[in-house]
């Protein structure tokens, strides 16, 4: 059983305690940090945690407290980091890790420096459909991950501080496009390295200084592309959907606005429905358990355990740390309209990896292209010679 201390008694603090707290979990809350005194007290309540505080520090120096967990603002995250690694505490993150690269560089060089247990909590490579799939592509079942398309909209975030640039660091591309870029890398490879980004992000819609839509390409050394779709002016709900591609394959997954529940009100049913849900009448697609759903039982089981067995959990600080560094290639390709370079001060995966190859020998003397069964039944081959390069077909009767 591990002890913990919640930094945030917000949206993300309730979504990470009921994970924490659900089925009986092992782990418990003894501690809720909160920067409003009735909203910590209120919390602490609802969740039947021991203690509440308005000081970080006490929170996160509670004798009882092991494990940190930060649900903060993403201008409060640095501050925390620093607290837990004095502290000695092993301490988990949620995402974005910073702001910015310069940042999310510095609480992974703390938290190395001083040898303690991190985790990344990007909980959306964690939903059970995801890990089956990422289960499937390490297999080879798509063969060569080619094409990864990530998508994340909904009307826009839950909290006042997320619409304000200097708390929040950016827009959508920076509370969203981490999700998409982490899905992306984790089925691409994350030893692969990211190498060139393009984007597109602007304020269409919501009267705020930072972007509210962008739409991203993520180039890899292989020569795998990771496409990033992010919205916070996406009518009717969250949408969360995943594309990968692959030389021998492709995998849909619909995570969360179509999910197989649906359910058609005349009168309105009070009460939550979902997140980012806009409606309580008319069609409406519930979900059965988000925490589930969502990621959050898998990534929270996989953080603890690696805390108890003093392992590394899938997610890192060091995962965190590379996100922001793609993300702020982003941010300068969308100003200047041209691919940029995604600049890591510190790569951990492979040295070079090969470019991507589908290339199938048919004969001695040709390359395989494609096979198609037409409508009268015959088999349309298209090869290639190998020596002259022409594009050939043939009829296999």
């Amino acid at each position: 059983m591990a002890k913990v201390a919640m930094l945030g008694a917000g949206f993300i603090g309730d979504f990470y305690t009921f994970s924490l707290h659900g089925q009986r979990n092992r782990d418990r809350v003894v501690v809720i940090y909160s920067r409003d005194k009735e909203r910590g007290k209120t919390f602490a309540k609802k969740h039947g945690i021991p203690r509440w505080t308005t000081s970080m520090k006490e929170a996160v120096n509670d004798p009882e407290v092991e494990v940190v967990v930060i649900g903060l603002p993403n201008n409060l995250h640095l501050e925390a980091v620093k607290l837990a690694v004095a502290a000695k505490k092993a301490v988990l993150c949620t995402k974005p890790l910073g702001r910015n690269a310069e940042e999310a560089k510095k609480m992974l060089d703390m938290v190395e420096k001083a040898g303690i247990m991190n985790g990344y909590l990007e909980d959306l490579v964690y939903p059970p459909k995801t890990l089956k799939a990422l289960n499937s592509v390490r297999a080879g079942a798509v063969g060569q991950v080619t094409w990864v398309r990530s998508r994340e909209t909904h009307p826009g975030p839950h909290s006042d501080w997320f619409w304000t640039k200097e708390i929040s660091g950016g827009g959508v591309l920076l509370d969203m496009g981490c999700h998409c870029i982490e899905i992306a890398r984790n089925y691409i490879g994350k030893d692969i390295r990211p190498v060139e980004a393009i984007c597109w992000a602007d304020t269409l819609v919501k009267p705020i200084e930072a972007e509210d839509n962008a739409v991203g390409l993520v180039r890899y050394e292989n020569g795998a592309v990771g496409q990033l779709e992010v919205s916070w002016t996406f009518r009717g709900g969250m949408d969360l959907r995943d594309e990968v591609m692959g030389t021998d394959g492709t995998i849909w997954i619909n995570n969360f606005l179509r999910t197989g529940f649906e359910m058609f009100t005349a009168g309105g049913k009070k009460g939550y429905v979902a997140e980012k849900a806009e409606s309580q009448k008319g069609w409406l697609f519930p979900v059965g358990d988000e925490v589930v759903e969502l990621g959050y039982i898998d990534m929270f089981t996989d953080m603890f355990n690696a805390f108890e067995k003093k392992g590394k959990p899938r997610e890192t600080f060091y995962d965190g740390y590379v996100v922001n560094e793609i993300m702020d290639a982003c941010y300068r390709s969308a100003k200047s309209k041209k691919w940029e370079p995604i600049k890591l001060r510190e790569w951990r995966g492979k040295k070079k990896t090969p470019k991507i190859s589908g290339i199938r020998d048919f004969d001695k003397d040709h390359i395989f292209v494609k096979e198609e069964t037409m409508p009268d039944g015959k088999v349309k081959i298209i090869l290639k010679n190998r020596k002259t390069g022409k594009i050939i077909q043939r009829i296999r009767k």
